[in-house]
C-alpha cells in the first residue's frame, strides 16, 4: 500500500506501509492491503505505521481527513 499524510505545509510521510492505525471520530481504525474504499474523519491524536521493512512510525496528527481506495492511502491533516 502507498501512503501519503500531507498538511497545508508540507508532506509528513509518503512510503509503501503495510498498516496505518489513526484515530477517527469513532474510535481507532486500522487500514490493511486490500481494505474496502472509505473516506473517514480524523481525530487529534497519534497515527501508527508500519512500513515494509516492519519499522514503526508514530506521527502526532490535529483532525483530519482519510481517503482509502486501491491500496492508496491519502491523509490530509491540519498539522
Amino acid at each position: 500500500m502507498h501512503l501519503e499524510v500531507i498538511s497545508p505545509k508540507e508532506i509528513l510521510y509518503r512510503g509503501e506501509v503495510s498498516l496505518v492505525q489513526m484515530p477517527g471520530q469513532m474510535g481507532s481504525f486500522e487500514v490493511l492491503k486490500n481494505h474496502a474504499p472509505i473516506v473517514a474523519l480524523l481525530e487529534k491524536g497519534r497515527i501508527k505505521i508500519i512500513d515494509k521493512e516492519r519499522n514503526i512510525i508514530y506521527l502526532q496528527v490535529q483532525a483530519g481527513v482519510v481517503h482509502v481506495r486501491d491500496n492508496l492511502i491519502t491523509i490530509v491533516t491540519e498539522n
